[in-house]
């Protein structure tokens, strides 16, 4: 069990709502923190959902350890918080990097993932140049700090025009960014770099584990083709394509993922 996530969980992660409620874990992408849940752990709580936010090892408030953290730590690290809150199933959703984490918890801890909400997200296993870009990267953040790779990639993280339309959204944006240890987001890029082929997981995912694939309309890292193909894989997965988003539509067009998320929540079986 990673020490971050033991008695001292609720330090580090927001569980709110009612206790009989039924459990959403938001896992949050690179290089951000649990607060870019906020509009949607909102909405699910007052809809009666308990929603369980953490900071991830390196992000937010939970400390940095180590100079790698494998997208399995991160899923180690979740399953021994839901333990932790006493949670024996969940819905899992994930944006980005937070996406592959919701699919390494899925192959590594399957019975706690009770459905799937993968968010502007890939499956596939990252290639050889994507590797050698994460690890300069890597020492790009721990040499340099977070600002000038979040001005260098905001209107990337956030469709152009909402970057100048929306300006309270990419002031937050650039705020989390900012705020990450750049310890934590290297060692992340590092473990990210080695990450596995997800799209088994979505292949063999059976209907009693449905899965939402949301994607920003106008996203760059992993555009709505990638999305789609997701979705052949997965063969009752449902896709929404949030028009007037890039690669964060939870913090550019909150209501309409809020909407997404309650409707598909509302079918569970």
């Amino acid at each position: 069990m990673n020490p971050q996530f033991g008695n001292g969980a609720a330090s580090i992660s927001d569980d709110l709502g009612p206790r009989g409620g039924e459990a959403v874990l938001l896992v949050h992408g690179h290089p951000f923190n649990r607060s870019m849940w906020a509009p949607q752990a909102a909405a699910l709580t007052a809809a009666g959902y308990r929603v369980i936010a953490p900071d991830l090892r390196g992000y937010g408030e939970n400390p940095a350890s180590g100079e790698q953290t494998l997208l399995a730590d991160f899923a180690d690290d979740l399953a021994a918080l839901l333990a932790d809150l006493g949670i024996e199933q969940a819905v899992v959703g994930g944006v980005s990097m937070g996406g592959q984490i919701a699919l390494e918890l899925r192959l590594r801890h399957p019975g706690l993932v009770r459905a799937l909400v993968l968010c502007d997200t890939s499956p596939a296993p990252e290639s050889e140049d994507g590797r050698k870009s994460r690890r300069e990267l890597a020492g790009r953040l721990l040499a340099e700090g977070m600002r000038p790779y979040t001005e260098e990639v905001i209107d990337k993280m956030l469709a152009p025009y909402n970057v100048t339309g929306q300006p309270e959204a990419a002031a937050r944006v650039r705020a989390m960014m900012c705020a990450t240890d750049p310890e934590g987001a290297a060692a992340a890029l590092r473990g990210r770099a080695e990450r596995p082929d997800y799209r088994p997981v979505l292949a063999a995912l059976p209907e009693q584990v449905p899965c939402l694939v949301l994607v920003g309309a106008d996203d760059v890292y992993t555009p709505v083709a990638e999305a789609e193909a997701m979705c052949a894989l997965a063969p009752h997965a449902r896709l929404v394509v949030v028009e007037g988003a890039g690669h964060l539509p939870g913090v550019e067009q909150p209501e309409a993922v809020n909407r997404a998320l309650l409707e598909f929540l509302a079918v569970l079986p």
